[in-house]
């Protein structure tokens, strides 16, 4: 489903170039449930971005879902990040004054779906993460736990190919983390396609298959 060929990603600073990441050749099958590892400066945010379409890559072929991503404009990026990605961050990015069933359908919007419509495909993602008795309740009104499955939902609610997900577990208490695990390990079950991004060991260990970069290279490719 996804095949990066030959990625590379030069930052320009001040007239330096600095290669965040150097030939970066990766294969990901439909329904994977991978971790991408690595510390602090190894290029993995960089990773996420372009696998995300939220940046391109200075050059190589990534290819999504059979579409060509890499030589898109600004407003075909955005039109497959919409269509195809569904993200889940560290610090959800739910807006405060507005319920969860509201935030779930907001992507919707930029779709062109009209608001019954929105409302029923809410209700259905939030049944799936467990929360279809909070849809009327605001994040204030909701632990942590709860607040990221609403992101959960809200990356799930537009039928994405790919389910990218940010230290989703990093503002988590251990036991909740573990239940937000629990739950991308039963989206895979389910057939979704699953990429963490982690530099926790721990969390990458639940992963079907952990990807580790080091200074902008797979260092590891490693599954089971």
């Amino acid at each position: 489903m996804i095949e990066l060929a030959g990625i590379t990603k030069v930052y320009q600073l001040g007239g330096i170039a600095y290669p965040a990441l150097s030939d970066i050749n990766l294969t990901i099958a439909r329904n994977e449930f991978l971790a991408l590892t690595g510390a602090s400066g190894s290029g993995k945010s960089t990773m996420m971005n372009i696998l995300g379409c939220l940046d391109l890559p200075t050059s190589g072929r990534y290819t999504l879902d059979d579409e060509e991503v890499a030589g898109l404009d600004e407003d075909q990026l955005a039109s497959v990040r919409n269509r195809k990605v569904g993200f889940v961050f560290q610090n959800f990015y739910l807006m405060p004054r507005m319920t969860a069933i509201d935030n779930v359908a907001q992507p919707l919007i930029y779709r062109g779906i009209g608001p019954a419509q929105r409302r029923a495909y809410a209700e259905k993602a939030l049944g799936r993460v467990g929360l279809g008795d909070r849809m009327r309740h605001r994040p204030n009104e909701m632990s942590g736990g709860q607040r990221q499955r609403v992101a959960v939902a809200r990356a799930l609610v537009g039928h994405p190919e790919l389910l990218l997900a940010d230290e989703p577990t990093g503002n988590l208490d251990s036991r909740t983390a573990g239940e937000i695990l629990d739950l991308f390990a039963q989206l895979h079950a389910e057939g979704q396609t699953v990429v963490i991004v982690t530099h926790d060991p721990s969390i990458a260990a639940r992963c079907h298959r952990r990807v580790r970069l080091h200074d902008g290279r797979i260092a590891e490719d490693v599954s089971g």
